[in-house]
């Protein structure tokens, strides 16, 4: 990195993250080199729980205030269950106090900069007091009954489900998501509540994770007719039966494609209409329905996923994303950090890991999940929710959070940039993921998802993206409006394909789009009606396929097509995704390996110049170009880069510096003065030290429950001379602020723990380390003093395995600056 160049950016930078005027003084400078303005789209977000909705004025404005100087773009409004002794506090849901609540959040979150999404209702799913059993969520009770002699299917439903974690005045059944009437009753609280509201709205309404227990409706039988051209009712022995046999899979399927037809075209749109109508935009998150989540997604303003814990699947957050390119729309949002570890030990290298693998899934608008409202009264550490990551200010982490928020911005800034680039539409063939004889509704979960690992499209889509191929996964009903020009669509292999959609491809081929069909075509239709009649029409489709569409495989054949693969993912653990710019792309890559990589990285794409831009500090130059294509990129294991590419351009600006060691390291030694400066339950007594290991062993018992910030100084001369330096922090517990003789080298969140240094004084250099923590040790110790800190209504506090949340037997988590800190002298070098 050239320091000298970085630092005259970083007055800069740091004005991206609150988004003061000297960003545009710092574009302005740069030219190409400047990173897209930042707005409140690309700045983080959080999901923002109001506990028994005890909010008022004050906090409110006090806690905006915090989440605005941290770097954030807005939040997101879920009333929940509340904190015990505090309902003289609790405001009812839809009040007239909780409007005035609302209309004071928005003025407030607006005139920071910022803005505000809501929940439609309280907890999740949708529901409250004003559905009745009769609309309520529910499954199909059937029982066999004589009635005149013969054996008769006798047909009810029973409600399944109430609201999750509801706030006071949003308690009540779940709604049942695919009857239309049922949304549209439920809707009237919502049009009497806003009618008499004149506050300013939220910019988006918002739908949570598919959670409904539901496999039937009041009208299902009616719409089965309408849909599928036959009576469900005469099947009632096989749909209720134990058969599993190819006739009972084709009248699931059929079962299954109603319900999803419900939901897309006449349900959900009642909500998503509503919304608009009132001026609002709509999140949503479509997985876990029994729909398909392409086109549920699609229906969205902002379609959203999540990633679970360990269980991080790119592949399938790209149904979110993908359906967000194919109808057109920027924004892909993301719940972002649901138990991504235990309460508390989670550092803000890991969050910075999660991030990457969501950008590279096409995420660009991260919802933290989340932050909790918290008086000050409330004292440490607050209200908190238990599914999520703390992302609070009472939690020590956030000391380094604007680090962090300002990596988002300018990722997000560049992910919201231009235009999607991928070159090729997946088909998904979700009429094999129906044709199952066992069960009802199939429902799509983000979690384990055997629905697509388990499918050819699963396997399909992992070689295609090992082997660098950008692609869209796209639907039937997507297909249908799709144009021909430019096209290369993809079709796995498939067992059961609608006649309409073999239309529609082989009208696209006719067209001029390229079809291929990865080994075989489709071999069935899918369904129960007028079944041979169709086997018959697509043997026709089939016979008319030769000639026009490509069967085989599909790498080979996008070869043959003249699509391009990215071949830097031949280095493991490389990832990347592409935006499209007027005369160039951007390229978001991470190292999401253990191993470094240093060298010339091939892109596909001819550029006459190329940006390298560090998302992490905002520095950026030009980068060393071979051959028109070939880039030279360093990366650590965990970092990550943007690259910018210019067709038609050449740059006149100061180069990108690559640095190598130039000999070998020097550990620094002497004597180390440690003071706590902020954090609690108290600041432990300074102390020194020859010799770096944790806090939790050099500053005795204070220091063992200590969450927050020390300040480790230590003064030493200047090595042999060179000509720069890369300062190494070695072990950090968890992140670090550096400053050397008064000048402020940035602050390191993840490893390697390093600062690049270019001026050393011959003697008596001063370096101060501020170190923050995470604040495990704190919750341990107020869990083995047995301290009532968590006392919440409805499930409480519970841990990642959700049993109730026990601290007390912890191992005390390492703390503070452990080292070696060394100087590794460096040079640059011009890369051939």
């Amino acid at each position: 990195m050239e320091i000298r160049r970085c630092r005259k950016i970083l007055a800069g930078i740091m004005a991206l993250v609150i988004g003061s005027a000297l960003a545009a003084v710092a574009d302005e400078a740069l030219g190409p080199l400047a990173w897209p303005q930042p707005t409140k789209e690309s700045r983080p977000w959080s999901y923002w729980w109001w506990m028994g909705s005890a909010v008022d004025k004050e906090n409110l404005t006090k806690e905006l205030t915090r989440y605005r100087d941290a770097g954030w773009g807005g939040v997101h409004i879920i009333p929940i269950y509340g904190a015990k002794g505090w309902e003289s506090k609790f405001i009812e849901y839809l009040s007239p106090q909780w409007m005035e609540m609302l209309r004071h959040t928005v003025s407030e979150a607006r005139r920071l900069g910022m803005d505000v999404d809501m929940t439609t209702g309280t907890g999740w799913c949708f529901g409250g007091p004003n559905v009745p059993p009769q609309e309520a969520s529910a499954q199909v009770v059937a029982k066999i009954v004589e009635e005149g002699g013969k054996k008769v299917f006798q047909i009810s439903q029973k409600p399944t489900s109430k609201v999750k974690r509801p706030a006071a005045g949003g308690e009540g059944y779940m709604l049942n998501p695919l009857y239309a009437d049922a949304i549209r009753h439920w809707l009237g609280r919502f049009t009497e509540a806003f009618a008499r509201y004149d506050g300013p709205k939220p910019r988006a309404q918002y739908h949570d994770s598919f959670e409904y227990r539901v496999d039937w409706s009041p009208d299902l039988l009616a719409q089965f007719e309408k849909r599928r051209g036959y009576r469900l009712q005469s099947e009632f022995p096989a749909f209720f039966g134990r058969e599993t046999n190819d006739r009972v899979a084709r009248l699931k399927c059929d079962y299954r494609e109603t319900i999803s037809d419900m939901m897309i075209e006449d349900s959900m749109p009642l909500w998503f209409n509503w919304c608009r109508e009132r001026g609002f935009l709509t999140r949503n998150q479509a997985h876990g329905s029994p729909g398909n989540l392409l086109d549920l997604y699609a229906l969205a303003d902002i379609p959203e996923t999540e990633m679970f814990h360990t269980d991080r699947r790119p592949l399938v957050a790209k149904f979110a994303s993908s359906a967000a390119h194919v109808a057109g729309h920027n924004l892909v949002a993301s719940e972002t950090g649901t138990w991504l570890k235990e309460h508390f030990t989670e550092t803000l290298a890991d969050v910075q890991g999660l991030l990457d693998d969501l950008f590279v899934s096409g995420i660009n608008h991260v919802i933290f999940h989340g932050t909790c409202y918290s008086p000050d009264e409330a004292g440490w550490p607050g209200w908190l929710f238990y599914a999520s990551t703390e992302m609070n200010p009472r939690n020590s982490i956030w000391r380094d959070v604007p680090t962090l928020a300002g990596y988002i911005a300018r990722c997000q800034s560049v992910l919201q940039a231009g235009r999607p680039d991928n070159d090729v539409l997946v088909y998904w063939p979700i009429y094999d993921v129906w044709h199952k004889a066992a069960g009802l509704a199939e429902n799509l979960t983000v979690h384990g998802a055997g629905w697509f690992g388990g499918q050819p499209i699963g396997k399909l889509a992992e070689k295609l993206w090992a082997r660098g191929f950008t692609f869209d996964y796209i639907s039937d009903r997507q297909l249908a409006a799709l144009k021909p020009a430019g096209r290369v669509i993809v079709v796995p292999t498939t067992e059961h394909i609608p006649l309409k959609t073999m239309e529609h491809l082989l009208r696209l081929a006719e067209g001029g789009a390229k079809v291929i069909f990865d080994e075989a075509l489709p071999k069935d239709v899918p369904g129960l009606r007028t079944l041979e009649a169709r086997q018959a029409e697509l043997k026709k489709l089939l016979e008319r396929a030769n000639g026009c569409v490509q069967v085989g495989d599909a790498e080979a054949l996008l070869a043959r097509a003249g699509v391009a693969r990215e071949q830097m993912v031949d280095h493991t653990g490389l990832l990347f995704i592409r935006r499209k710019l007027d005369g160039g792309r951007y390229y978001f890559i991470a190292n999401r390996s253990d191993k470094p990589v240093d060298g010339w990285l091939p892109l596909a794409t001819k550029a006459k110049s190329v940006t390298i831009m560090d998302p992490m500090t905002g520095c950026a130059g030009v980068a060393s170009l071979a051959d028109g294509s070939k880039v030279y990129v360093q990366l650590a294991p965990g970092d990550s880069v943007v690259l910018r590419t210019f067709a038609d351009r050449t740059l006149d600006g100061p180069a990108w510096a690559y640095w190598k060691p130039a000999g070998d390291p020097v550990t620094l030694s002497g004597s180390w003065k440690v003071k706590f400066l902020r954090g609690g339950p108290a600041l432990p007594p300074a102390f020194g030290t020859a010799k770096l290991s944790s806090w939790t062993e050099l500053g005795g018992k204070e220091a063992q429950r200590f969450a927050g910030t020390a300040l480790y100084t230590l003064t030493f001369d200047a090595p042999a001379a060179g000509a720069g330096w890369w300062l190494d922090l070695g072990n950090v517990c968890q992140s670090a602020r550096v400053r050397l003789n008064g000048s402020d080298l940035g602050t390191a969140i993840k490893p390697p723990f390093r600062v690049a240094v270019d001026a050393l004084k011959q003697k008596g250099n001063m370096l101060d380390v501020e170190v923050t923590n995470v604040s495990a040790n704190r919750i341990r110790d107020l869990d083995r003093r047995g301290m009532k800190w968590h006392n919440f209504y409805d499930i409480g506090f519970v841990n990642i395995n959700y049993k109730p949340f026990d601290a007390s037997n912890w191992p005390l988590a390492d703390s503070g600056l452990l080292g070696p800190v060394t100087l590794q002298p460096m040079k640059t070098f011009a890369p051939k």
